[in-house]
């Protein structure tokens, strides 16, 4: 009877991992397509649709929000849901600071077309950061990553040299946040699409800042501290109080945070000999009684 058992549970096990593996894309991503003639609307911004073809019968389907006198443009990158057709409408938080917006939808998203590998996104937004660089130098180009889109900005600012890479609600890996929901299942193993953020942030030149709800109980606070710790010197996390993973843009502080990043000019080096940065503590002496 045990015996039987056992071999139940390691047929259900078994099988349990093949669905995983096999239909992990639909459990990541969460397109929203669109037909070819829809037309995209955002009232009081001025925009411009373009269609990057990436290979042959490829295209990624990419939004240009501009602005008159820009101080830059911000690539963005979204989370694994919709289409740019509504996450479009957070262009304005950058907008309004004068900077212009490029924002793309990979595979499967929207109106862009051809199968998903990790590989073949990280290439496509490659590809539309080379078209973007082509026109604006590199010291004007944030990366902005949030959540899904955050592994893959952080990839692509390990090996490119943008003003400065923002993360807003980003993970470890992939791998990681699924292991808490399925931790008995090897997902470093199952996983085609691991994203590995923590390994890509270590490249990273350019100042990083990391935005994070700390109600957020999908992708946990506490996994931007520790990739706050990845690259200390060049990192500064952004709490906001009380916001989840979906509602940073409802909390007035995170407008507060994103002004400061977007406006405010590199800081200076501080100098120890003028701070308590090299006081020590003196030890008080043991006595023995």
């Amino acid at each position: 009877m045990i015996t039987t058992i056992v071999i139940v549970l390691v047929v259900l096990y078994i099988i349990a991992n093949v669905v995983v593996y096999f239909w992990q894309e639909r459990l990541l991503f969460k397109p929203e397509k669109l037909p070819d003639d829809f037309e995209f609307k955002y009232p009081d911004q001025n925009f411009k649709e373009y269609n990057v073809e990436v290979e042959d019968g490829v295209n990624i389907n990419a939004v240009h929000f501009e602005v008159d006198h820009p101080k830059g443009v911000v690539l963005y990158l979204k989370g694994n849901s919709r289409s740019i057709k509504g996450w479009g409408k957070f262009a304005i938080d950058f907008t309004r600071q004068s900077y212009g917006v490029v924002m793309v939808d990979y595979r499967g998203f929207g109106k862009s077309t051809g199968r998903r590998t990790e590989d073949d996104i990280k290439q496509d937004i490659q590809r539309v950061y080379d078209m973007i660089k082509s026109q604006v130098e590199e010291k004007y180009i944030i990366l902005y990553g949030r959540s899904m889109g955050s592994g893959f900005a952080a990839k692509l600012a390990s090996t490119n040299n943008p003003r400065m890479l923002i993360l807003e609600s980003p993970y470890y890996s992939i791998s990681k946040v699924a292991g808490r929901y399925v931790p008995f299942m090897p997902m470093s193993l199952l996983l085609r699409f691991p994203i590995r953020t923590y390994v890509w942030l270590q490249f990273v030149k350019c100042p990083i800042k990391i935005i994070h709800g700390t109600n957020d109980h999908l992708i946990p606070f506490k996994s931007s501290i520790e990739l706050s710790k990845i690259k200390p010197d060049n990192t500064r996390l952004y709490a906001v109080i009380g916001a989840g993973h979906n509602n940073l843009h409802t909390f007035e502080e995170y407008h507060r945070m994103l002004e400061e990043i977007l406006i405010s000019k590199l800081p200076k080096a501080i100098n120890a000999d003028e701070t308590s940065l090299n006081f020590k503590r003196r030890k008080k002496k043991q006595f023995i009684s």
